[in-house]
């Protein structure tokens, strides 16, 4: 792993009337990754991008960037930090083109009115250039913020559930340019609730519930630890107890007596091999079946366990 870009140890965030939003948070982003957030609504997933963007005071704990401690440095840290927030924030009168090169002097960067171009055209916005952002669609709108995030050429990239509510369209646009950052060095950040985007682009995977960080790592070793098969194997004839050369398998059986449900495995393959074990060892007991099922579990079937579970 390459040296961290982003360092966060104990980071606790307790608002007013005690709420706990963030909890002893600890998380090393390497540079050139792409981390997905998951959490469920009021797990901590924006107060702990606001907290390292400068938008919110942590109560305890430190943040490092680049090397710096961004409660001494944190304005030239900011400079090299881009965020597409959640909520469209912007001036609606403004034009695209004009707001964009705006958040790039914003942040120091000289006029680079063919960078300005080469971004509005990734984002499918060149043709809308000269129009107010208040009389684009919603997501075109949302176009203009991701716009507006990169016009300064951060190389730490925060994407809050940068497709919530917009087009299928755009989603495979942000794939696109994920991957393009991705190329060019940048790391990248984001929070969604669409599962599948995490196990598109992400590297790694983070779990974040009631503040509190429950795991970090990269997908395969999240489903080798997390993971299981399952299989429903339907009976030809209802039985009243399992034998015990069946009983020794994960296995139990329904209340019919026809359904014999296993669950094993680590997510590598290994439960496969299991449940075609299981079913030679129904054939040397002479216990027939007319059907099998097998599923091995996803990522969102590891988070929704996860954030499910009680506290």
């Amino acid at each position: 792993m390459s040296e961290p870009i982003l360092e966060i140890e104990n980071l606790t965030k307790v608002f007013a009337g005690g709420f706990k939003a963030l909890d002893s948070v600890d998380l090393k982003i390497s540079k050139g990754e792409i981390f997905a957030l998951l959490g469920p609504n009021g797990a901590g997933k924006t107060t702990l991008i606001g907290a390292v963007c400068g938008l919110v005071r942590p109560t305890s704990g430190t943040i490092r960037a680049f090397g710096d401690d961004l409660s001494g440095n944190w304005r030239s840290a900011r400079a090299r930090i881009g965020l597409v927030p959640q909520e469209l924030s912007t001036d609606m009168f403004e034009p695209v083109r004009r707001a964009v090169a705006f958040s790039r002097g914003l942040f120091g960067r000289p006029s680079d009115p063919a960078r300005i171009e080469e971004i509005l055209k990734s984002l499918s916005l060149w043709d809308k250039r000269d129009e107010q952002i208040r009389r684009l669609s919603g997501g075109m709108k949302r176009r203009v913020l991701i716009a507006k995030a990169l016009a300064h050429d951060p190389e730490l990239l925060f994407l809050d559930e940068p497709t919530a509510g917009v087009d299928v369209e755009l989603r495979r646009d942000m794939w696109r340019l994920i991957g393009r950052l991705r190329d060019q060095g940048v790391t990248v950040i984001l929070t969604t609730h669409y599962i599948e985007e995490a196990e598109e682009m992400a590297d790694r995977v983070g779990i974040i519930r009631g503040g509190k960080l429950l795991m970090v790592d990269d997908k395969q070793s999240m489903m080798a630890r997390l993971g299981r098969t399952e299989a429903h194997i339907t009976l030809a004839a209802p039985l009243a107890e399992l034998p015990p050369e069946i009983a020794r398998f994960p296995v139990h059986l329904d209340s019919t007596g026809l359904d014999l449900c296993y669950r094993g495995g680590d997510g590598t393959g290994l439960g496969k091999k299991e449940v075609a074990d299981l079913t030679k060892a129904l054939t040397r007991a002479n216990i027939d079946y007319v059907g099998i099922e097998i599923s091995d579990s996803t990522l969102e079937d590891i988070f929704v366990g996860l954030v499910e579970e009680p506290s």
